[in-house]
């Protein structure tokens, strides 16, 4: 007599997780509450969507592989090929050298990767190592930065912020605050196309928004040191700026702690940015920074696997479309949460876990 579904539940997670490597740490029972629902799709078709298959290994190649910022990529990255029972490396550049990270793109095809991701942090030089992967049969995907539209680059999909537009919506924001005066924006990296869409967004909305309001582009540098050091001889030069606001995670976490030295915001002065680094987190609460910016770096690896693994899975025939990984802007009124909960979706903590919430979800 064929069993119900619900008697079916963990005979199919305990088939199941072994082949794809989830049992570790999982329960059977908590594991049988999430997959219910894949139970009742396996038990109609009759079989595992996904049988077995290779252990395929996926390469993210990046650009700084040592910054805070892409803990949470890794851990999605991580999340993602434990879920689907698949491999991982990651390679690149700590200082955002592109002969870097294009040597690792070679690499990554002479060693015939299944899938590479990459940030596409400069116009066209990744067009040839992207030609060369997609000759090969390996798909490429870019997350976290993008080449422009004409650049000629021939990756699949992009995963990740819509980056012109978050930083238009900040400059929106810095002229709701600041209204007029001089305002400094940081970048770390001058024409990295992670970054400079941003900046060039919020130069756009200040430009058109903002007529009383004089904007200053200052670079920072790679690293969090280099960062802190040029905002704060920036301030010190410039003691009378009425709004310092960056546009990544190192400047953003080094104008926070510019303004907290100075006691910039008790003066009126604003501070904003980018991310979700834990300094930075902190400084929102204590009034010295206004706001950040968070744009998910957790979905930007587990979507980009999600699309790598279907596109597989499916002879590609399915997975690539680009994503959107989203804005939200991060107050001192919202964020107690991401100081509360420690988490590897923040970056905050390396325990695997499920986060219980309650009450409505706000707009």
């Amino acid at each position: 007599m064929t069993k119900k579904i619900e008697d079916q539940v963990e005979d199919i997670v305990a088939s199941r997780l072994p082949r794809r490597a989830v049992a570790q740490g999982v329960t059977l029972g908590a594991a049988a509450a999430m997959l219910a629902a894949g139970a009742r799709t396996a038990e109609a078709a009759g079989k595992d969507p996904f049988p077995p298959h290779k252990r395929w290994k996926f390469v993210f190649v990046n650009h700084v592989t040592t910054n805070p910022f892409f803990v949470p990529t890794q851990y999605g990255i991580h999340d993602a090929c434990r879920l689907l029972g698949c491999e991982w490396q990651w390679t690149g550049s700590q200082t955002s050298n592109v002969a870097h990270m294009v040597n690792a793109m070679d690499a990554a095809i002479a060693g015939k990767a299944d899938a590479i991701a990459v940030p596409l942090v400069d116009p066209t030089a990744f067009n040839k190592p992207t030609d060369r992967a997609l000759a090969a049969g390996i798909p490429v995907f870019s997350y976290n930065a993008d080449a422009p539209a004409g650049s000629g680059n021939k990756r699949l999909a992009y995963i990740g912020q819509d980056l012109f537009l978050a930083g238009y919506q900040m400059g929106e924001k810095i002229v709701q605050l600041v209204g007029s005066g001089e305002v400094a924006l940081f970048i770390a990296t001058p024409g990295q196309l992670n970054i400079q869409p941003r900046i060039d967004g919020a130069a756009a909305a200040i430009k058109k928004l903002g007529k009383n309001i004089t904007y200053h582009e200052i670079a920072t540098g790679p690293t969090v040191n280099e960062e802190l050091s040029k905002i704060r001889a920036y301030y010190l030069g410039h003691q009378h700026v009425k709004g310092m606001f960056a546009v990544d995670a190192g400047s953003t976490q080094g104008v926070g702690e510019v303004m907290k030295q100075f006691g910039l915001a008790r003066k009126g002065v604003h501070g904003g940015g980018f991310d979700m680094l834990p300094k930075t987190l902190d400084l929102i609460k204590s009034g010295d920074l206004t706001f950040t910016i968070d744009q998910q770096p957790y979905l930007q690896g587990f979507y980009t696997v999600m699309e790598m693994f279907t596109f597989l899975a499916s002879g590609g025939l399915s997975g690539p479309a680009d994503i959107n990984t989203g804005l939200k802007f991060v107050t001192k009124g919202g964020v107690q949460p991401y100081l509360d909960t420690h988490t590897r979706y923040e970056g905050s903590s390396a325990k695997p876990q499920i986060v219980p919430r309650n009450g409505p979800i706000a707009g």
